[in-house]
């Protein structure tokens, strides 16, 4: 966890560390849309999917959306609905 980090300042968070708060502050304040551009970017593989499981079974649970913009097709085959992008034109 980053409860070690409590203290930092963004700057002295690595990225993915400054991803992770980013999601956990998107959670906390409980929206009804989630926007997530490349939430995994930063992240190793197992962590990467470990956000994603979670982002997806908090969605689920509270009834919200959740949009995220992944150039990871790994990621994109677990979505639920995917919308590619191809030469610029979404793709509906």
């Amino acid at each position: 966890g980053l409860g070690n980090r409590l203290k930092h300042y963004p700057r002295q968070l690595s990225g993915g560390e400054q991803q992770r708060v980013a999601i956990a502050r998107a959670f906390a304040c409980n929206a009804k849309v989630l926007f997530a551009d490349e939430p995994t970017g930063n992240l190793d593989h197992k962590n990467a999917d470990r956000v994603f499981d979670l982002l997806s079974a908090i969605s689920h649970e509270r009834g919200n959306a959740f949009i995220m913009v992944s150039h990871n097709p790994e990621l994109a085959q677990r979505c639920d609905v995917v919308f590619p992008m191809e030469d610029g034109y979404l793709k509906v």
